[in-house]
C-alpha cells in the first residue's frame, strides 16, 4: 500500500484517494458504484477499483472489525464476521441505553408528522439525520411506512413498540404540542436554517 501511496498527487488541498474512498464509504448506507466513487474523486475508475482492493486486502490481513467489501454492484463497509457477535450483543444491550438529544427531537418530529420522510425531518431539525434514524429503527420505535409518490422518499412512522415504551394506546393520546411551541411558529418550518 505504501508504493500506492507515494503514486498519489502531492497535494495540500485534496486528500488521498485512499482516504478520499474511506471518507465517503464511512457515510453511505447502501454499496457505491465504483463509477460513482471515481466520478466524485475526480480520478480514473480503474485507479480507484485498484485502490478499493487493496484497502480491502489491508483491512483483511490487519485483522480489523470491519471489511470492505464489493457487493451488489458497489462498495461499503461491513462488520468483520469476526466481531458480528460483538456488535449484536452492543445494539441488544443498547436497547437500554438512554436516548440522545438528536434521537429525541428525530422521534419527536416522526412522532408528529408522521408518515415523513427522512429529507422532511433532516430540514425541520436542520441537520442531517440519517444515523439516527438507523439508531431508532434498531431499537424498534420507528419503522418504514411506504414511499412518497412524487419523490419515492421511504416515509416513517412510530411502531407500536413506541406506544408500549411510552405506555400510549394511540398516537391521538400525545400531549398537544401547542404549548411547547414559540408564540411566532408561522412559517418556522420555511425558513432558511
Amino acid at each position: 500500500m505504501d508504493e500506492q501511496h507515494a503514486a498519489e498527487p502531492a497535494t495540500t488541498d485534496l486528500p488521498s484517494l485512499s482516504a478520499g474512498l474511506e471518507a465517503i464509504l464511512l457515510v453511505v448506507d447502501e454499496p457505491v458504484p465504483e463509477l460513482i466513487l471515481a466520478q466524485i474523486l475526480e480520478r480514473p475508475r480503474d485507479e480507484v477499483v485498484a485502490t478499493l482492493r487493496q484497502l480491502a486486502a489491508e483491512y483483511t490481513r490487519q485483522g480489523r472489525g470491519f471489511d470492505l467489501r464489493e457487493v451488489a454492484g458497489g462498495w461499503r463497509f461491513y462488520t468483520s464476521e469476526t466481531c458480528a457477535s460483538l456488535v449484536e450483543r452492543f445494539v441488544t444491550d443498547g436497547q437500554q441505553a438512554r436516548l440522545t438529544q438528536a434521537a429525541l427531537e428525530t422521534l419527536a418530529v416522526v412522532a408528529y408528522r408522521q408518515p415523513v420522510s427522512r429529507a422532511r425531518v433532516s430540514a425541520i431539525r436542520g441537520v442531517n439525520s440519517d444515523g439516527v434514524f438507523r439508531t431508532l429503527k434498531l431499537r424498534g420505535l420507528i419503522e418504514e411506512a411506504g414511499q412518497e409518490p412524487e419523490s419515492q422518499a421511504y416515509l416513517y412512522r412510530t411502531s407500536r413498540y413506541f406506544l408500549e415504551r411510552l405506555g400510549l394506546n394511540s398516537l391521538e393520546e400525545l400531549p398537544e404540542l401547542a404549548p411547547y411551541l414559540p408564540d411566532d411558529v408561522e412559517g418556522i418550518e420555511d425558513r432558511p436554517a
